[in-house]
């Protein structure tokens, strides 16, 4: 299975990458604020974000996942739901 690890978003400064990581395992990506998942992206799901319940940096990240649409993004009982069904399909813990 690919494996990959890389940053997403638009820091100024590389030093601040390793703040929003992206995941890549076969079909999956997963997003990290730090060192939490606020999102994944598989062909089944789309791209599921999980409502701001941090603050202003993740608020930052979380925008630049879904550009900013608020709307879509679903409260921490449905996100975690989804993603552990997610997480059992591709047999992975977080």
């Amino acid at each position: 299975m690919d494996v990959s690890l890389s940053s997403y978003g638009n820091y100024s400064s590389s030093n601040y990458g390793a703040h929003c990581l992206e995941v890549r395992v076969g079909n999956l990506t997963l997003y990290f604020s730090y060192r939490t998942v606020v999102a994944f992206h598989t062909s089944k799901t789309g791209t599921v974000v999980r409502q701001n319940d941090w603050g202003a940096t993740t608020g930052k990240h979380l925008n630049w996942i879904d550009s900013g649409d608020k709307k879509s993004r679903v409260n921490r009982e449905v996100f975690e739901q989804k993603l552990n069904e997610v997480l059992r399909e591709y047999d992975l813990t977080v």
